[in-house]
């Protein structure tokens, strides 16, 4: 009888430690926000849950907020109706798309991209409930998938500007448009290549100030855990080279390719960033209500290594951006990662109409929404 008693005694102690265990290993939702951490006077909450890898957002002026994904092959379209800060309607665009990650609004269209061609929905961004037929406004895009999902974004000269990658980890393709940023009419005429040198860009922006185009790029991999240190960048004119595959961060010529081209025939970056840390999203805060020590900022959202010993990332940085220039580099949102543990990895962030800023995770499948609090 007391064998059996300390057994099952032994059994529910077990039963506990392993519920314990898992369970951390495990954070429910609610869990997650209490481990971000934020400057002084910004809090952070769910603007959405269950947003099957949340990649790319765009914000209408009319409050409906565009979520595109990349694997899972779908956009949808979010709105809060009623004003408590958390979106109560959801649509599905499209389903089964070759990763739609790249998507951007102008007027009422709505503007998706696959990884081979670029479709507009006209008139849909007025209401998302209805349905429009897409029309394909552009088809030669390259039709690789290593770093074929592409970002795209309409620059301040109303043209459309897309992201294309180098189809490989390092390489040197003799096709013009390959580790670029190029870009097009909004009806897909007149495609140009306007930026080189740039092997995975999945985020751009333009200063408010300067006009000058900004974005991030992700450097090789397999140089080791510090090397090289991915990129924050500024295009100052049309035409210029950032270095790959030749030269990385600037001043570190690549072993296979270095001795092709010397580092100082390019644009060097304007912040080196962490190395592997996987820079994706960027957004100004132009139009954000974060309080005048935060104005001229640019945030930048850190999806997270895969490829280092020690993992870096998960999380959102700031850089100061005085005159065109880079002048800071520091952390603004961290706790996505907890010891070797993932919470989230942030993919991209953008302003709502609110003035707080909207963040999504395709990790944790969802949107954040982080609004500042007090001055």
């Amino acid at each position: 009888m007391i064998k059996n008693v300390s057994a099952i005694i032994l059994t529910i102690i077990t039963v506990l430690c392993f519920s314990s265990f898992f369970s951390f290993n495990n954070p429910s939702t609610d869990s997650i926000l209490d481990h971000i951490e934020l400057p002084d006077g910004f809090s952070i909450s769910y603007f959405a849950e269950e947003v099957t890898e949340a990649r790319s957002i765009v914000v209408a002026d009319n409050g409906w907020v565009f979520v595109s994904t990349r694997r899972h092959g779908s956009v949808y379209a979010l709105k809060d109706s009623n004003g408590d800060g958390v979106a109560d309607q959801k649509v599905t665009l499209i389903e089964d798309w070759n990763q739609p990650n790249g998507i951007a609004i102008s007027g009422e269209d709505l503007y998706v991209a696959e990884i081979h061609q670029i479709h507009k929905f006209p008139g849909l961004v007025k209401d998302p409930t209805q349905s429009v037929d897409p029309l394909i406004i552009y088809d030669d895009l390259p039709k690789n998938k290593h770093h074929g999902w592409r970002f795209i974004n309409i620059g301040p000269d109303n043209k459309l500007y897309t992201a294309i990658g180098a189809p490989c980890n390092i390489c040197n393709r003799e096709e013009d448009y390959f580790a670029t940023i190029s870009r097009m009419n909004l009806d897909g005429s007149e495609f140009e290549v306007v930026q080189k040198g740039i092997r995975n860009s999945v985020g751009f922006d333009w200063d408010p100030q300067t006009g000058y185009l900004w974005f991030t790029d992700n450097n090789r991999d397999w140089l080791g855990d510090e090397f090289p240190a991915c990129e924050l960048n500024v295009a100052t004119r049309d035409g210029q080279h950032f270095g790959y595959p030749f030269c990385h961060q600037g001043d570190l010529p690549d072993p296979k390719y270095g001795k092709l081209r010397s580092c100082d025939e390019f644009i060097p970056p304007a912040q080196n960033l962490v190395a592997h840390s996987a820079p994706l999203g960027i957004c100004f805060l132009k139009n954000a209500d974060v309080g005048k020590k935060y104005t001229n900022k640019l945030l930048i959202a850190e999806h997270g290594s895969w490829n280092r010993s020690s993992l870096v990332g998960y999380r959102i940085t700031m850089v100061d951006i005085q005159k065109g220039q880079a002048t800071n580099y520091t952390e603004f949102a961290t706790g996505w990662l907890q010891g070797r543990e993932k919470l989230g990895r942030p993919v991209d962030i953008t302003t709502y109409t609110d003035g707080s800023l909207l963040v999504t995770d395709d990790f944790n499948n969802a949107v954040y929404n982080i609004r500042y609090d007090k001055e």
